[in-house]
């Protein structure tokens, strides 16, 4: 049985106290929720905010949004999987279609920066999705594809097993706009169907696939409710605490 995770992605919002306040409200209203919870500060925030979760005893993890495609190296600005890890990041985002999208992301960059994420320990949340064009076009199944088979896919079964995929319609990030849950299911079960066919059912009944894409507290109960749906990548409805808690307790 596939556990639930909800992860809140904060992208590049709230200033120190701003973000240090919503950990610690989501510490104080932590109970015994039905899945795992995961913030992805800002970088310069996830040392501070994974110790005070571990101070505060909650089993709440912390998460990067991105790390760099090499282990080190003279790469200015850059955060390597390693220093993530060693800081107390225990998951991150890979391929979010804005790093797609502003910085060309894709391909053997996407790869490599998976395959450091799990050498160092950390579990990558690799996303996924296609453009409104796209999916008015009706290639949104070869998109998505396309994007699975030339950086996910070059994972071994054993890597592979400590991914998360994260289903991100990018037409419905950020725009108030939600894929419909059976539109969403539709394609978490063709995702899960590639994963199958690439490295065997097993595999693909124990991954967990996220959904991405406007969740908010009134439609998450029944997103999370889809056979194929393992909880959901969240954006603006993670920086207020209601809205949050209330998707928390949808899983």
């Amino acid at each position: 049985m596939r556990r639930k995770l909800v992860a809140g992605n904060w992208k590049m919002n709230l200033h120190w106290n701003e973000a240090m306040s919503l950990v610690s409200d989501l510490v104080k209203n932590e109970k015994d929720w039905n899945c795992d919870v995961l913030i992805c500060p800002p970088s310069p925030y996830v040392r501070h905010t994974f110790e005070f979760l571990k101070n505060a005893k909650s089993a709440i993890s912390v998460g990067a949004q991105d790390c760099a495609s090499s282990t080190d190296g003279a790469f200015t600005g850059e955060i390597s999987a390693g220093m993530l890890s060693s800081i107390g990041s225990s998951f991150v985002l890979v391929g979010h279609s804005e790093r797609r999208e502003y910085q060309g992301e894709r391909g053997e960059t996407l790869t490599k920066k998976l395959q450091h994420s799990i050498g160092a320990g950390i579990q990558p949340i690799f996303c996924c999705g296609e453009k409104l064009d796209e999916r008015q076009s009706n290639n949104h199944f070869d998109v998505v594809q396309t994007q699975l088979e030339e950086a996910l896919f070059a994972m071994s079964n054993e890597e592979i097993s400590k991914c998360t995929i994260a289903y991100e319609p990018v037409w419905a990030i950020g725009t108030g706009e939600t894929a419909s849950p059976e539109q969403a299911q539709e394609m978490h079960s063709f995702i899960r169907d590639q994963v199958a066919t690439k490295y065997g059912d097993d595999v693909a009944s124990r991954i967990r696939i996220l959904y991405g894409g406007s969740v908010n507290a009134g439609n998450a109960k029944e997103l999370f409710g889809q056979q194929d749906i393992d909880g959901g990548l969240v954006g603006g409805a993670s920086l207020k605490i209601d809205s949050f808690l209330q998707i928390i307790q949808s899983a």
